[in-house]
């Protein structure tokens, strides 16, 4: 079968039947997910800030940690930062893990939506970042040994993490356009009910949703490494704990859990050098990408939360800022 690059999925994306089956790897009291971090180090150092305001907080990086950093010394740093937390594998991660080309681009699989131009910058900026992969001995192995998901346990309460949906490693299932269909919404708070989730986190879509069914909740961080709403220079993470944190954009309730978007503030300067140097004007990465950089988003906070969600107090205290 010949795969569209960047639209298609190879076979072995697909989730197996009982990925969120069996015990739960760990429990904790408070549980951050990363999803996005696309070779942000600077956001990987505000998220240890976070963690270590927060201890016994564990922390799972749900895929795609890798995208802008196509130096080797930044790419490196990324990986030395996850080493001490459980990596899962996204569509990039499980693409640098092939010895072979799957004919799947960037893996992305993005729907028709999408225009083509993006489509082939993905592609392209897979192909710089496959290139650095192959001259970092075992970095190939590495990241193929990487689980696609992970079943965790907060406050007693089942956790399924994965990077796109319940299906798929690269699936859009879980994007705002799909869950805003009642049949869907019916459809997944049935299977999260019959494998006793009361929480699903993913990402890969790159647009943050957050959605209380009567069953349990999904809630997709969007980007860590990118701003996420309009004139916002910080990533988004989400956090799943038996107790409510300060800084959350918004939340629910459930179950004794707090399900909640937190504002990853990185050093936004320190970032763009990074990727401008990385990735000079006209660049595949330049043009899909440093315009969200610089804050240039549409989207607004309320618009992630489709249902059982809301806006917190910090939300204004952080518009105050004009970050």
């Amino acid at each position: 079968m010949n795969l569209r690059p960047g639209r298609d999925c190879p076979l072995d994306y697909r989730l197996e039947a009982g990925a969120f089956a069996g015990p739960a790897l760990f429990d904790c009291d408070s549980l951050y997910v990363i999803g996005g971090l696309y070779g942000n180090r600077q956001a990987l150092v505000a998220l240890e800030a976070l963690l270590a305001d927060e201890p016994g907080a564990r922390a799972v990086f749900n895929g795609d940690a890798h995208w802008f950093d196509r130096d080797p010394v930044i790419f490196q740093a990324i990986e030395q930062g996850l080493s001490g937390h459980l990596a899962l594998r996204g569509n990039v991660e499980t693409e640098l893990g092939r010895a072979h080309d799957s004919g799947a681009g960037c893996g992305c699989a993005y729907p028709l939506t999408v225009d083509d131009a993006l489509v082939q910058r993905s592609n392209a900026i897979q192909a710089e970042l496959n290139q650095t992969v192959r001259h970092l001995p075992g970095m190939t192995a590495r990241l193929a040994a990487r689980p696609a998901t992970a079943l965790v346990s907060v406050g007693g309460q089942r956790v399924a993490i994965s990077h796109g949906d319940e299906q798929s490693l690269a699936g859009w299932n879980c994007a705002r356009e799909a869950l805003a269909e009642p049949e869907r919404q019916q459809q997944l708070d049935q299977w999260l009910a019959s494998n006793r989730l009361r929480v699903l986190a993913t990402s890969h879509t790159c647009t943050a949703v957050a959605l209380n069914l009567p069953q349990a909740a999904l809630i997709n961080n969007g980007a860590a490494g990118l701003p996420n709403f309009a004139g916002g220079r910080y990533g988004l993470v989400s956090r799943i704990a038996t107790s409510p944190h300060p800084a959350a954009l918004y939340r629910c309730q459930r179950d004794g859990l707090f399900i909640e978007a937190l504002p990853l503030n990185y050093a936004h300067d320190a970032f763009l050098a990074d990727f401008d140097r990385q990735w000079p004007a006209g660049s595949p990465a330049a043009r899909s990408y440093r315009s969200r950089i610089l804050g240039a988003c549409a989207e607004q906070p309320q618009q992630a939360l489709l249902a059982g969600f809301s806006l917190c107090q910090s939300l204004c205290a952080l518009e105050a800022l004009d970050l």
